[in-house]
């Protein structure tokens, strides 16, 4: 059994929804880029993690019972002081206490802050088709602009590039105001995930986003993935 199995099999007994950390964890050792991150359980050690990994930070809360994170109030983005990260901290979970008094928290995530332009990546499951892959502009506007375009998995290159051409947003991700992506390594994480899906079919939907894309490449900034009801 090979690492990825075994982290499906032990977090797939305890629950089906795999917290940031350890959606990360599969996508690295599949061969996906991600930006690291640690987890923090108080203030101290969340300044601690920035100090580490140097300003700016991300926080993020990490609990498989709150899904929406930036809606929950559960995101501080570019923090680039100490009080900044402490106020975050006692922020994020104040909210999580007040409005998911009953959610599961492991603390939060601190991470390097990346920029560059957002995109998504995800997988859901038709009951018809099965699983299909979705690419689109990301962040915050996913939801709202609803650009995205979809493949039945598995893709190979050809499919991966024209999803990426297919969207409303790909003159921005060619080049606009000094701003471009890196479309043939977007276009390889595409059929990375759609082979991923197929080595491992006990992953029923995964949602990467924001996948941070610049020139010199491209990296996952937060990820989940939801397990099939029943593994193996």
């Amino acid at each position: 059994m090979n690492s990825i199995e075994e982290t499906l099999l032990d977090i797939g007994e305890e629950r089906r929804i795999l917290v940031e950390t350890e959606s990360k964890r599969i996508l690295e050792q599949w061969g996906i880029p991600v930006v690291g991150c640690e987890v923090a359980t108080s203030r101290e050690e969340a300044l601690r993690l920035a100090h580490s990994m140097g300003f700016p930070v991300v926080l993020k809360i990490l609990s498989p019972d709150i899904i929406h994170k930036t809606e929950a109030g559960g995101v501080k983005l570019n923090l680039t002081t100490d009080e900044g990260v402490r106020s975050a901290f006692d922020e994020i979970m104040g909210n999580a206490r007040r409005d998911y008094p009953s959610a599961s928290v492991f603390g939060v995530t601190v991470q390097k802050m990346v920029s560059g332009i957002e995109v998504a990546i995800g997988v859901t499951k038709d009951p018809q088709f099965g699983r299909v892959l979705m690419f689109g502009i990301g962040g915050l506007w996913v939801e709202l602009l609803k650009d995205i375009t979809f493949r039945l998995i598995p893709i190979d290159a050809t499919d991966a590039d024209e999803m990426i051409r297919d969207i409303q947003g790909f003159p921005l991700l060619k080049g606009y105001r000094g701003r471009s992506a890196d479309m043939e390594g977007l276009a390889r994480m595409l059929v990375k995930v759609s082979d991923l899906i197929m080595a491992y079919p006990d992953i029923d939907e995964m949602d990467l986003n924001p996948v941070i894309t610049a020139p010199a490449g491209n990296v996952v900034a937060d990820a989940r993935v939801i397990l099939a009801e029943s593994l193996g």
